[in-house]
């Protein structure tokens, strides 16, 4: 039970996929304009690194090594369609929003770098809670990140107001914002590490 703890935590705070291992920078620079979209690219991801790290770990033993990578692709290809056509059907607004960051999931470091450094050594329970460690460690930081961003450039969390006639800085919410951001949130989570050790 202690090493399936651990497994999940890892994810959130030791190997945090966009603070510590710097992975998915791409998806969390363009979504991370709002909390929503954060948190829409989070579950996304989230629900895709839990079920391809699922099957992958489970059909290890029978996939050829020489095509293994094809493989994991074709079974993170399909959990992102499933993802995407029910973002589509139950929630448009968010899928116009997201964009086509959605279905470039499948080739997201996160998701294949999980599959292929962790699921496929691993045991199909190890590997569901690095999954969800790892979905739960990106969800934050992107909700950390879009929080600022949207506060800041907006004034706003989820979409509402916060503070009647906060003077927004409109520059978090451009692109050189979220680098601004990142960067010092990366800055912020190194000298803690330092600290530590």
């Amino acid at each position: 039970m202690k090493k399936i703890l651990n497994e999940f935590c890892k994810g959130i705070i030791k190997e945090n996929p966009t603070f510590v291992l710097a992975l998915g920078l791409c998806p969390t620079l363009a979504v991370s304009v709002s909390m929503i979209n954060g948190l829409g690219m989070g579950i996304a991801a989230s629900f895709v690194l839990l079920g391809s790290n699922l099957i992958i770990s489970a059909i290890k033993k029978i996939v050829p090594d020489r095509i293994r990578i094809p493989c994991f692709i074709v079974v993170i290809a399909t959990f992102v369609t499933i993802t995407e056509l029910t973002m589509k059907a139950y929630s448009p607004a968010l899928d116009r929003a997201l964009g086509i960051y959605v279905p470039l999931i499948v080739v997201n470091c996160i998701v294949l770098g999980r599959a292929e450094a962790f699921a496929q050594k691993n045991s199909v329970l190890n590997s569901l809670f690095d999954g969800l460690g790892m979905g739960v460690g990106f969800t934050l930081a992107l909700l950390l990140i879009s929080g600022i961003r949207e506060f800041l450039g907006a004034g706003k969390f989820f979409n509402y107001t916060v503070i009647k006639g906060f003077a927004p800085a409109f520059m978090f919410g451009m692109p050189s914002g979220a680098l601004l951001v990142i960067g010092l949130l990366l800055g912020f989570f190194n000298v803690l590490k330092n600290r530590k050790t």
